[in-house]
């Protein structure tokens, strides 16, 4: 049997370029654009937004990354799930997809490859997206993901900029995909990484959806920068600090104990170094350092919203089978930190 995670060195969204090398590079990259252009890539929002006409937009991104899990087909169905979630994170309706594929040409010709896509198409069916192409390489580390385009609104973008002073933090997902995954290759806490694997391909499309009859302020998806490089992207963005309750995160079964044990992977250190204005308590235990710095993996939606609507937007999600969103923070005027964590 294959196990696709011993052809990578890193894992999932763990494998991206460190936020603090990348910005060193975007900043020197001139950029070209048009009027039509909505969003681009200097607010580090999630997708790019392109006016079409008055009343229709269309909303575009990529991803795509190595191996996460050893599963063929559980690796397609999370790479795409993690691929579709930005445009979901923008509050936009993904239309299609196209593939994007490096893989060595012995997994192809053993049917690895194939599993892959299947595993895709089961994430893209579900959500009513049609796959219309894609590109491919051969290539010695297998990647796997896929270039998304949907529709949106113009008037009604969800940027990650824009968190008021008051505002409720809402996040859909548990933390700790990184923790995990990294716990799986040492075949440890097996409850734990079989919730984080099916947490990483379950689509964010009822928690986008379920949002968007609320007042959204500002929304993100939370990947492979952590819980805290996100939520410092809000906080610059939207000029404000935010306070994040340890209490109240939502994690996998086990993930403190598997983090207490160094099951952390490499890319939490990278987080930990590049991210900065993050200022934890005195009496928050360092185990939840490593766990707020986790590169997450199609992770769920971090949303500001007014605090009168926050209850009842948490209560409609569960019932719309969104059962991990929880309100784990608020945002406050803009103080020394971006992030207080406690």
């Amino acid at each position: 049997m294959v196990k696709l995670t011993t052809y990578a060195a890193k894992g999932g969204c763990a494998c991206k370029i460190g936020p603090h090398i990348l910005a060193g590079v975007l900043q020197q990259v001139r950029v070209p654009t048009n009027e039509h252009v909505l969003v681009d890539m200097k607010g580090a929002d999630d997708a790019g937004v392109y006016r079409l006409t008055d009343d229709a937009a269309l909303v575009q991104t990529l991803d795509f990354f190595t191996p996460i899990v050893d599963d063929p087909r559980t690796f397609g169905r999370i790479a795409a799930a993690n691929s579709v979630s930005d445009i979901y994170a923008m509050g936009g309706r993904p239309l299609t997809a196209m593939n994007i594929v490096g893989f060595p040409v012995p997994l192809v010709e053993q049917g690895v490859l194939t599993e892959v896509l299947n595993g895709a198409a089961d994430i893209l069916e579900s959500a009513g997206i049609a796959v219309v192409g894609g590109h491919s390489i051969e290539n010695e580390t297998p990647i796997f993901g896929l270039s998304v385009t949907g529709v949106i609104h113009p008037d009604k973008v969800w940027k990650n900029s824009g968190a008021k002073v008051g505002d409720a933090l809402i996040l859909t997902k548990p933390i700790g995909t990184g923790i995990m995954s990294t716990a799986l290759k040492g075949g440890v806490f097996e409850t734990g990484t079989q919730e984080a694997a099916n947490s990483m391909f379950t689509l964010n499309k009822a928690a986008a959806e379920t949002a968007q009859h609320f007042t959204v302020h500002a929304c993100t998806d939370v990947t492979g920068f952590s819980l805290m490089g996100h939520g410092r992207e809000m906080a610059e963005g939207s000029d404000v600090s935010i306070v994040i309750n340890t209490a109240q995160l939502p994690l996998f079964t086990d993930t403190v104990e598997a983090a207490s044990m160094g099951l952390v992977p490499a890319a939490t250190y990278g987080n930990r170094k590049a991210v900065s204005g993050i200022c934890f308590a005195e009496n928050v235990d360092e185990v939840w350092s490593d766990i707020c710095f986790d590169p997450q993996t199609s992770g769920g939606l971090l949303l500001a919203v007014p605090p009168e609507e926050a209850d009842d937007l948490v209560k409609a999600m569960h019932e719309a089978g969104v059962v991990a969103a929880t309100r784990i923070g608020e945002v406050v005027t803009k103080g020394d930190c971006a992030v207080y964590v406690k």
